[in-house]
């Protein structure tokens, strides 16, 4: 059974960093893709990045690159979401996501096979 443990969420001010944690159990990279999204109160589930099944690929959302980064650690068999100079409107409960799939990675969420309970961010001055 897939599980993923989502940490590392909190308040920041504007400008500050976080970084998340997805501890996943029952599956590997190989063949899984892993996504990061998130939900804004009133918004709709979105899209942030994410990993092709075996690594093989990376892709963000236009408001992540250059700003986030999106990293795994076979090991640990976690993924992580650093997060750099935060935005009020990065205000969100983010999930961790996963799809057992050999295709291309999806940035829809109703792709998506298992889901993390999921991690408040907060930021605000």
């Amino acid at each position: 059974q897939v599980q993923l443990v989502e940490s590392g969420g909190g308040a920041v001010h504007p400008g500050g960093s976080l970084r998340l944690s997805c501890a996943a159990s029952g599956l590997t990279f190989n063949s899984y893709a892993m996504a990061w999204f998130r939900q804004a109160p009133g918004k709709e589930r979105e899209f942030v990045a994410g990993f092709g099944w075996g690594g093989k690929t990376t892709e963000y959302t236009d408001f992540a690159k250059g700003r986030f980064t999106i990293s795994t650690s076979s090991a640990q068999n976690s993924v992580y979401l650093e997060m750099n100079s935060l935005k009020p409107e990065d205000t969100a409960v983010y999930y961790c996501a996963a799809e057992r799939t050999r295709g291309p990675l999806s940035k829809h969420e109703r792709t998506y096979d298992c889901w993390g309970q999921g991690t408040q961010v907060t930021v605000s001055s």
